[in-house]
């Protein structure tokens, strides 16, 4: 039997849309992700079970779930490698809200393709698993982008490369930020916040955008804080949807007011990210925003480090 968990990760960062993601851990120790479970199918007849605290808002069929198609792959990857595939029985524990912008369908498909790869005694390496999650990833989403999977993956702050053999590169994190992440409770189709941008952008937002996420880069690199975050602005996609994200704006001005480094929509939203060089001010923002962002019992706030594992046995 295997057991793998897979991280939260936020994607963009804001200054990086579709090339930059991080993935993150909360410092309470709990687990904010997805984890599977795979084992020998006693009946020879592969299966798959979902149980967690966001089950119910799965597709009721195995067959439409993400984990299955994720399985169907890699028995068609291990058939191209000429390895017996085994019936296997799959438990996704989906902790991870749908729509949440923090990658919850990165989470279940990591968690399961690197369960699988344990469980037939890594037959793929790194590369060959990360085009496979891309893979699944579109399949979701309706583009290719690793910057949610790369980072719930390997771990890390990851720059996604335009060399197609290499996928992703690992960014220097700044160890002394926290990330508070607030889930306000509502959904958010990736799919519709894609719609909501605009189909080209000026050439002052492309020199802009190139501008900002550089100086971002050479600041990781440089080990400047508080360039890094200064860079974190949003050309491409905060100013299309932040009008779909009730509360965004007003909490948003409010912890960057309020001693906040920087903020903005984690992923395709609706998740909040705020980062914080003080931990007490981490926790005095999230009190905030318990009060101010989360608009249903689902929603949840955690103080988050920046996760280096990324997906790993449990």
């Amino acid at each position: 039997m295997v057991k793998v968990f897979a991280p939260a990760s936020i994607g963009n960062v804001s200054v990086g849309f579709d090339v930059l993601g991080m993935a993150v851990t909360p410092i309470s120790g709990e687990l904010l992700g997805d984890t599977v479970e795979i084992d020998v199918a006693e009946n020879g007849i592969s299966d798959l079970n979902c149980i967690g605290s966001f089950k119910d808002v799965l597709p009721p069929n195995k067959e439409d779930n993400i984990v299955w198609h994720a399985l169907q792959l890699f028995e068609q990857q291990l058939a191209d490698k000429s390895i017996a595939v085994s019936a296997v029985s799959m438990t996704l524990n989906k902790n991870m809200p749908v729509g949440s912008g923090l990658g919850s369908s990165a989470c279940s498909i990591v968690a399961a393709l690197v369960a699988l790869n344990e469980f037939y005694q890594q037959p793929f390496n790194q590369q060959e698993l990360l085009f496979m999650m891309g893979a699944m990833e579109a399949k979701i989403s309706g583009s290719l982008h690793y910057d949610n999977v790369a980072p719930c993956f390997i771990g890390g702050l990851q720059l996604m490369s335009s060399d197609a053999k290499v996928i992703s590169r690992t960014l220097p994190s700044f160890d002394e930020l926290y990330w508070v992440m607030a889930y306000p409770g509502i959904e958010m189709s990736t799919k519709a916040a894609r719609e909501a941008l605009p189909e080209n952008y000026s050439r002052g937002q492309l020199i802009e955008f190139g501008q900002n996420l550089a100086s971002f880069i050479d600041a990781c690199h440089r080990q400047d804080c508080d360039s890094a975050m200064q860079s974190i602005v949003d050309i491409v996609a905060e100013p299309y949807r932040c009008n779909l994200l009730p509360k965004f704006k007003e909490n948003k001005n409010y912890v960057l007011a309020n001693g906040a480094k920087a903020a903005g929509i984690s992923g395709s939203g609706p998740t909040l990210f705020v980062a914080c060089d003080d931990l007490q001010k981490a926790q005095q923002l999230s009190q905030y925003l318990q009060q101010n962002y989360l608009q249903s019992n689902t929603g949840f706030i955690h103080i988050c480090k920046t996760d280096t594992a990324g997906a790993r046995v449990i």
